[in-house]
């Protein structure tokens, strides 16, 4: 599942975007949704890799039954979207260059793995030293 958000990710790089994806899956495995990053491309600061993926999920009646995968710990933004629609379960693949929402997840009863995978690590490490003022902007630094 991590290399759905991962090749979403690298597609958001490749746009000129910052480098993170989401792929919203049923527990069973299912792709519902994904996408990547497009603040940059799309001019618009809501479009995070999460929310990009929810809104292609397209609308469920219920979101308990369904894994959100992200290559980066979510912001209070995307783990607000987490909360606000009960999705039962998060991946991360790294939490070392931004440390989001995710605990504050768990404490809420979500079920969080952070996997601190290598490949998403050193890609937005990558690009926060190449683009520290456009990292900055995407956190609200």
């Amino acid at each position: 599942m991590l290399q759905v958000a991962l090749a979403e990710a690298r597609t958001g790089l490749a746009e000129g975007g910052i480098p993170i994806g989401g792929a919203l899956f049923t527990r069973e495995g299912e792709l519902l949704g994904s996408g990547h990053n497009r603040r940059v491309q799309e001019d618009d600061a809501s479009i995070h890799g999460e929310t990009d993926a929810f809104r292609r999920a397209g609308r469920r009646r219920h979101y308990g039954d369904t894994v959100m995968v992200t290559t980066l710990s979510p912001c209070w933004y995307c783990s607000g979207l987490v909360r606000q629609f009960n999705i039962g379960a998060v991946v991360i693949g790294e939490a070392t260059n931004f440390h989001g929402g995710h605990d504050w997840l768990a404490e809420h009863g979500v079920e969080v793995l952070v996997l601190e995978d290598e490949d998403c690590r050193e890609m937005l490490a990558q690009f926060i030293r190449d683009f520290p003022q456009l990292w900055h902007e995407d956190i609200g630094l």
